[in-house]
């Protein structure tokens, strides 16, 4: 749970109560056994926890998981008191094996790093900034390919996932991942997650001068709002106006 460090002491155990209810109501309507309800499969950590599920199971944790905890995320928000804090959440889902019955190993590990990535607290960010948003995910590379890649979920395709690298500050830590920010596509989430990638800087347009004498190759130029007729520098040769919106 983004955040939740800073929410008052006495009003955290009433939204840790519910995202609990949220997250029970949803695996029940996909009809996924909750994890909680078995022996050793569920670690609290306060602000959230680690989740284990049979690898029968992994295809669902992406698809229809995140979509539906997303839905019920909106429609919390919506309904809740003004004085309640908002719940956004960080997802990662990873597969690996783990020893029996402590369920320990690896990948517990590896699937703590990529929560904690700048990838997907970027993709939160954004998520935020999208105003609609309020979850991001983090698939590694090992669950996508079992999953997403295998063709094992029916309403999400690799088109609706970034391919990106997970790093953690401070840690040597660097793996590919996909990342999925509900209402967002690839396109629109590549110039704030990757904001060197042509193109980036995450606004809503992007502008990039081409190479010439005045202007270095690859110049680029940041507009946060909309512009009519607008003198932008005193003399450009050729540009490039991509105009789609985030």
């Amino acid at each position: 749970m983004q955040g939740y460090s800073q929410i008052p002491e006495a009003k955290m155990a009433p939204v840790r109560s519910d995202l609990d209810d949220i997250l029970t109501n949803v695996l029940a309507h996909i009809g996924l056994q909750d994890p909680r309800d078995r022996p050793g499969a569920f670690k609290d950590a306060g602000d959230g926890g680690i989740f284990v599920v049979p690898a029968k199971d992994i295809a669902r944790l992406i698809d229809p998981l995140l979509e539906h905890v997303h839905t019920a995320l909106v429609r919390y928000d919506r309904e809740r008191l003004a004085s309640a804090p908002a719940i956004r959440l960080r997802a990662a889902v990873h597969v690996g094996p783990l020893s029996l019955p402590d369920h320990r190993g690896d990948a517990i590990n590896e699937v703590c790093r990529l929560l904690d990535s700048q990838v997907v607290r970027a993709g939160l960010t954004a998520a935020r900034k999208n105003r609609s948003g309020f979850l991001a995910a983090v698939v590694s590379e090992a669950a996508f390919r079992r999953t997403v890649r295998a063709g094992r979920t029916p309403d999400l395709g690799e088109e609706h996932f970034l391919r990106t690298t997970a790093r953690v500050e401070g840690k040597a830590f660097a793996e590919p991942c996909w990342l999925f920010v509900p209402e967002m596509t690839p396109q629109a989430l590549t110039p704030l997650i990757e904001p060197e990638a042509p193109g980036g800087g995450g606004t809503t347009a992007s502008p990039t001068a081409s190479a010439g004498p005045s202007n270095p190759p690859g110049a680029t130029f940041l507009f946060n709002g909309d512009m009519t007729d607008t003198t932008v520098i005193e003399n450009v040769g050729t540009m490039r106006i991509d105009r789609r919106r985030i």
